[in-house]
């Protein structure tokens, strides 16, 4: 919300005086579309930027649609080991599961969407850019060290990682399951000792319809 508003604020900065003071009203925000993550620890609603990350927000919700996301875990939480906490990310999806993954997705990086990770951010996770299916991240606190990087020499840190929503309401909850106790030897790599030893289901994942002011 606060970052439609400040990319439509721009775009005004941008636009000739005339045109400002003929209208100014008349931007209207990008498209968006509301989804409610019903989990065991409450409910966490997400607006989808599917103007601005189109690929991406449909792919979401595709998984939505077809019920592929009702009963996947929020299976991960990690933390910073610097800054205020708390900090990292919280992890959910469909974990490869034959029966609910659909393809990989056209990777659209944060330079050309214009979206970041700042607090509340959805972000798809990936292997390489192209391959993002049905597992992704919720920011807590701002993240923009995973935005796209286009003058960096590391190919992965170019293309950064794709910004597809924000959390709008319930990010108590996400705090909540991101203070949950992690298992120490569950995961592999980087990643082990960040896994829930009690992972959150969601129950129902589902589109609402916009509030109307």
């Amino acid at each position: 919300m606060t970052k439609r508003l400040a990319l439509a604020a721009l775009a005004l900065f941008a636009a000739p005086v005339a045109a400002q003071d003929a209208d100014t009203d008349a931007l209207p925000a990008p498209a968006t579309e509301l989804v409610v993550l019903e989990t065991t620890a409450g409910d966490i609603t997400v607006e989808l930027e599917t103007e601005l990350a189109p690929v991406t927000a449909a792919n979401f919700l595709r998984y939505v649609d077809e019920d592929r996301f009702d009963g996947i875990v929020f299976y991960r939480a990690m933390s910073l080991d610097y800054g205020e906490p708390p900090n990292g990310l919280i992890q959910a999806g469909t974990q490869n599961d034959p029966d609910r993954i659909l393809p990989g997705i056209a990777h659209e990086p944060t330079s050309e969407t214009g979206l970041s990770h700042t607090d509340g951010a959805l972000s798809m996770a990936r292997l390489d850019p192209g391959t993002a299916t049905g597992d992704f991240s919720i920011m807590i606190k701002d993240q923009t060290g995973l935005d796209a990087m286009p003058d960096s020499d590391d190919p992965n840190e170019r293309a950064g990682y794709a910004v597809f929503g924000y959390v709008v309401d319930g990010m108590d909850v996400v705090h909540a399951i991101h203070a949950m106790p992690t298992d120490p030897d569950k995961g592999e790599g980087w990643m082990k000792g960040q896994m829930l030893a009690e992972p959150v289901v969601i129950v129902d994942a589902r589109r609402v319809e916009q509030p109307t002011d």
